[in-house]
């Protein structure tokens, strides 16, 4: 038997952020992984930090917290999506977290939950016929929802604003993708 890199988004995603966890020890590499604070469009690292964020984590449980859940879900559906789309996901995903973050919050952002909750409501849409909504997918997204607006309530360091931007990415790509069958 051998080992196939079968999902080449969802491993290379996890290869580069646990690259980056490594690195990030060294402090100066670290703010190349946050997400812009400010729009700043005549800055060329600007665009870099739009998607780099996603990879750079705040610990090894924050990795972990995030992996465990793109591992699980992504290779599903790269395998369903493709590569190509599955990475457009991703990228759009993370530009408008990024770009909202930054507009309405004017903070920086770390790490891939939001990628991560992007994925749990666009598998919801695994198995859905045209003009039917499948009853899990409003389960996760009631439950999804009401547990990121209820966490906003906490004083913590965690953005539910990129979770919710995440979810409602890939509920949207969801729709969009299906509607085209």
């Amino acid at each position: 038997m051998k080992i196939k890199y079968n999902s080449p988004v969802i491993l290379t995603y996890t290869i580069l952020s646990i690259a980056v966890l490594i690195l990030s020890f060294s402090n100066p590499v670290a703010g190349f992984f946050t997400s812009p604070a400010r729009l700043s469009f005549f800055d060329p690292l600007f665009y870099f930090r739009l998607i780099s964020y996603t990879v750079g984590h705040a610990g090894r449980a924050h990795l972990m917290g995030s992996l465990m859940i793109i591992l699980l879900i992504g290779p599903l559906l790269e395998e369903k999506y493709g590569s190509a789309r599955l990475l457009e996901m991703f990228f759009i995903t993370a530009v408008t977290t990024a770009v909202l973050n930054a507009a309405i919050f004017g903070n920086s952002l770390i790490g891939g939950s939001g990628l991560a909750f992007m994925l749990i409501l666009l598998g919801s849409f695994s198995n859905i016929r045209s003009r039917e909504i499948p009853l899990t997918f409003v389960i996760i997204a009631v439950l999804f929802i009401g547990n990121e607006v209820a966490a906003t309530l906490k004083v913590d360091s965690i953005s539910q604003f990129s979770h919710l931007v995440g979810g409602f990415t890939g509920a949207f790509y969801g729709f969009l993708r299906t509607g085209r069958r």
